[in-house]
C-alpha cells in the first residue's frame, strides 16, 4: 500500500519491508560479533520497540536474555518532553552487559532518562540499538551504538511506531502526508 489512513491522518509509504529486514539484519550481525561468547541482556523499550526487538532477537545467534521497560513522552504526534516511567526495571543489572533496544530516537529526552536510570544499577556496559533516529531533533549527547537509519523530521507510523496507539501493526513504515 502506497498510502494508509490512521485515525484522521494520511500517511505515505516511507520504508519498505525489505529495507526494514536489511537494517535489522545489519544490527543483529554487529551485536552477534560484539557479544560473541557473552550473555547480554536485551532491554526493549515498550510499546514501540516490541516489533523491532522481536525481529532483532530472532536474528541473534548469541545467548541472551530479554526484558522490557516502558517509558513514555509522547502525546498524539508531539513529544511532551515529560518522561514517565510506566513499567520499570525488574532485572538485576549489576555486572551485566545491557543492550537497550529502541525503535526511534527523536529528541533523545526519553532515552537519556532511561540510560541514566540503567547506570544506577551498575551494569558492566550499556549500549543502545536503535532502528532509526531523527538527527535534526536530537538534543542530547549519548551515543547510539547500533543505529539502523537516520530519517528526516517526519512523523512516522508502522513497524511498532504509532499515532495515538494506532498504526503499530503496519508491517512497513509510513510518514505523515502534509
Amino acid at each position: 500500500m502506497e498510502f494508509v489512513e490512521v485515525k484522521d491522518k494520511v500517511f505515505r509509504k516511507f520504508i519498505s519491508l525489505e529495507q526494514i529486514n536489511l537494517v535489522v539484519q545489519q544490527i543483529a550481525d554487529r551485536i552477534n560479533a560484539d557479544y560473541k561468547g557473552q550473555n547480554p541482556l536485551l532491554l526493549g523499550v515498550l510499546n514501540g520497540a516490541f516489533i523491532f526487538a522481536a525481529d532483532l532477537i530472532r536474528r541473534l545467534t548469541i545467548p541472551c536474555q530479554v526484558s522490557f521497560v516502558k517509558y513514555a513522552s509522547y502525546a498524539g504526534i508531539r513529544s511532551s518532553e515529560e518522561v514517565k516511567e510506566l513499567i520499570g526495571l525488574n532485572e538485576d543489572l549489576k555486572g551485566r552487559h545491557v543492550v537497550v533496544v529502541e525503535d526511534i530516537v527523536d529528541s533523545g529526552i526519553t532515552m537519556n532518562h532511561l540510560l541514566k536510570d540503567i547506570v544506577k544499577y551498575n551494569p558492566a556496559s550499556v549500549r543502545l540499538a536503535c532502528f532509526c533516529m531523527k538527527p535534526e531533533n536530537f538534543v542530547k549527547t549519548f551515543t547510539i551504538d547500533y543505529l539502523g537509519i537516520e530519517i528526516p523530521n517526519d512523523f512516522i507510523v508502522g513497524y511498532g511506531l504509532d499515532y495515538d496507539g494506532y498504526g503499530r501493526n503496519l508491517p512497513e513504515i509510513y510518514k505523515l502526508e502534509n
